[in-house]
This record gives structure tokens, C-alpha cells and sequence, in this order.
């Protein structure tokens, strides 16, 4: 087998229009994967390619999301521009955006007018609140949809405000979706021949994960309470982040044996039969008592001598690492989930493998996102057949931008 015969959406042609987090991430899945994606980008260029006016590790999500693409510039409130759209979707598999709705409809570029363009067409559509009911044209973004669908409510601490989660988990999350119902879409498509609209709502995405905050409902009546860093339905104990002498251990036990090893791991066997925490329901009535307990023991040790004793006696935890540990973990980087490049904008930088692992197929290599516009003559000239003439009088009059090369980091 050839290498593209080894990917396994060789072959499939992806018509990327989508921007930040969300939709990029869903189809540099889709790249990873083999998929012949053109990313399209507007004029001024990406919002988080833009964030280089900001700092140069601002746009570095750029890099991260926009691996193994082609990019090239459409202005696509010009005629020519959304006849050059069209045009590619003749014979393109997928395309992906996530303006807000209604926008690409009322630029004559919508579902309904590319899926007569190519019935075969799957056309992917990201939003926050759905392209349909009375909050669709509710502007969204990450933190506000984390807002509007419950999350933010229940994350902090009891006596403190409402506060973001840390990453942009709606925007991930709902890329995600979007990503499987993509394929679902292909795999029908192979059984009928036809191509169907895919949406996915942000919210949406968001309130399966409730599941456990969301049980308190039932038991209280009453809108469930933040919980800090213990179990978001107060139904599990141990479930928290103690305190290390050198930051912080996260500990959970989720059956009776992982606290008998708890204890045992603590040189305390017989707390597993104390009265106050010999088993689930008198752990969490007695939480307070049994979270010092454990805080006792571990504020005694260094991270790496709990993550060693822990590891040894299989207590369930994890060190609380930051963010530059992360970047140059050594299981990640063997695993060839993380990969060191020199990208020319932005220098040497880590960027991320597809988390996706199809045993037997290729990996195509990290690779550093293009520089904006890269292929815009490449994908008119060679899927299009425009001359170099017409090209040329396309960047004249706006239509696309003229290629710069990247400017390199410093």
C-alpha cells in the first residue's frame, strides 16, 4: 500500500472555512486523518492568526490547529469570490464553517445552495445555539456559552463567584462533535450516495457533561452548588486536590479497594475500617474529616514521592503539573502525541498529533501550518485551471490576497 492508501480519508476533499478553536480543530482532525483540507481565509486573514499583532506565542493556536493544510485567501463578499467557493465545492467531499447562522445563507453560499452545486455534499455547520429556536442568533463564544449552558455555575468554589473553566473545553468539545458527525454523514453518504447538512450546537455539546452536577437536581430541588475541586454531585469521596509540600496531588478513590490502598499507601490500613470512612456513603457524610485526613499525609511529601509511593500501592491520583511540564512530558512526546518543530513565524514551538490512533494506518508528520495564502495560487491554478493572467487579476482587484513569505521568529 501507497501511504495515502494507509490514511484513511485519503482522498476525501475538505473545504475549510471555519476560524478559532472550534471548527479548526475539527478539521485538522480531518487533515490527520488524510483528508485534502483548504483552509479559506478571509482577507484580513484568521482571528487567532491576527493575535500575532498581539504577541508572536499569541497566534501559536494557529500553528497548532492548521497542520497538514492547504490555505489559501477568498474574499468571499465578492462575486468572483463566492463563484471561486462554488466552484471547489463541485468536487469537494466536506465543507466546514462556523460563521453565525444565517450568514453564509444570506451570502447565497449556504447548505441549500451547495448541496444543489453537489448533492454528495457534506456540509458542516458549527454555532453556539443551533441554526434553528428562539436563541440562534445569540452571539457565542467559549466563555459565553460556558455561561448560558450551566458550566460556569458549578465551577469554582463554594464561597466564591461563577468562573470559566481554564481551557476553552465548549470550543474543543463541540469541534469534536462536529468532527464525528462529519463522518457519520460520510458513512451514510457511502451507503446512499447523498450528502446531508451536519450541525452541532456548542450548548448542546456542553450539558451531557453535567451529568453528575445535573443528579443533584433530583436529590435537592435546587440549582446544584459549586464544589470546588471535589466531585461536581458530592457523591464520591475521596474526590479532591490536597496539598503536596511542592504544589499539589489530585486523588480519587472510586471503589473500596482504591481507599484500602489509599490507607495502606499512607501507613494508616486500619482508617479503611474506621467508622467515618469505611465506606462510600459515610465518606462523603463525613467529606470534611476525611479530605484533612488525607491533606494531613500528603502536605508531608513532595509531589514525585507521592506520585512514587501512590504509583506503587495503585491509589488512583495524579501531580498537579503545569503547563511546562505538560509541554515536554516524556510520555507524550514518546507516545508521538506532542512534537517539537521550527516553525518560521513562530520559532520552535510543540504542536499536537491527532489524538485519533487508527492502528495499521499512517501518521502523517507534525507539520507547521501554512503561512497565509501559501497555496492560493496552487489551488487556482491546479483544481481550477485559472492562468496565471487570471490569478495575477484576482489579487488585483482583491478577490484573494497576495502570498507573502512568513516573516521569520526572532
Amino acid at each position: 500500500m501507497s501511504n495515502s492508501e494507509r490514511l484513511p480519508l485519503a482522498g476525501i476533499r475538505v473545504i475549510d472555512l471555519t476560524q478559532v478553536y472550534q471548527g479548526p480543530y475539527c478539521t485538522l482532525l480531518m487533515a490527520k486523518a488524510g483528508a485534502d483540507v483548504i483552509k479559506v481565509e478571509p482577507p484580513s486573514g484568521e482571528p487567532i492568526r491576527q493575535r500575532q499583532e498581539v504577541s508572536r506565542g499569541s497566534a501559536v493556536p494557529f500553528a497548532m490547529l492548521n497542520q497538514n493544510k492547504r490555505d489559501m485567501t477568498l474574499n468571499l463578499k465578492s462575486e468572483e469570490g463566492k463563484d471561486i467557493l462554488r466552484r471547489l465545492v463541485a468536487d469537494a467531499d466536506v465543507l466546514v464553517e462556523n460563521y453565525a447562522p444565517g450568514v453564509m445563507d444570506r451570502l447565497g453560499i449556504g447548505y441549500e445552495a451547495m448541496q444543489k452545486i453537489n448533492p454528495r455534499l457534506i456540509y458542516g455547520s458549527g454555532s453556539g445555539y443551533g441554526i434553528s429556536g428562539p436563541d440562534m442568533n445569540r452571539q457565542a463564544m467559549d466563555i459565553t456559552v460556558q455561561a448560558a449552558s450551566g458550566m460556569m455555575s458549578v465551577t469554582g468554589f463554594p464561597d466564591g463567584p461563577p468562573v470559566k473553566c481554564g481551557p476553552a473545553v465548549v470550543d474543543f468539545m463541540s469541534g469534536v462533535h462536529l468532527y464525528a458527525g462529519i463522518m457519520t454523514a460520510l458513512f451514510h453518504r457511502e451507503r446512499t450516495g447523498k450528502g446531508q447538512l451536519v450541525e452541532v450546537a456548542m450548548q448542546e455539546c456542553v450539558y451531557p457533561a453535567l451529568a453528575s452536577n445535573l443528579g443533584m437536581i433530583y436529590d435537592t430541588d435546587a440549582p446544584p452548588p459549586r464544589t470546588g475541586n471535589r466531585h461536581g454531585g458530592l457523591a464520591s469521596c475521596p474526590y479532591n486536590v490536597y496539598p503536596a509540600r511542592d504544589g499539589h496531588v489530585a486523588v480519587i478513590c472510586t471503589n473500596e479497594g482504591h481507599f484500602v490502598n489509599l490507607c495502606t499507601a499512607m501507613g494508616q490500613p486500619g482508617m479503611a475500617t474506621d467508622p467515618r470512612f469505611e465506606n462510600r456513603a459515610v465518606r462523603v457524610a463525613n467529606m470534611e474529616e476525611t479530605d484533612a485526613f488525607i491533606a494531613a499525609w500528603t502536605s508531608q511529601h513532595t509531589r514525585a514521592e507521592i506520585r512514587e509511593i501512590f504509583g506503587r500501592t495503585k491509589v488512583p491520583h495524579a501531580i498537579v503539573r503545569d503547563l511546562i511540564e505538560v509541554t515536554n512530558d516524556p510520555h507524550m512526546h514518546a507516545r508521538g502525541a506532542l512534537g517539537w518543530i521550527d516553525h518560521p513565524e513562530f520559532g520552535r514551538i510543540v504542536v499536537p498529533a491527532s489524538p485519533l490512533r487508527l492502528h495499521g494506518a499512517d501518521t502523517l508528520p507534525f507539520d507547521a501550518a501554512p503561512a497565509f495564502g501559501a497555496h492560493t495560487r496552487a489551488v487556482l491554478a491546479d483544481e481550477l485551471g485559472y492562468s496565471e493572467a487570471e490569478i495575477d487579476r484576482l489579487e488585483a482587484e482583491g478577490v484573494v490576497v497576495k502570498h507573502k513569505p512568513a516573516v521569520a521568529a526572532e
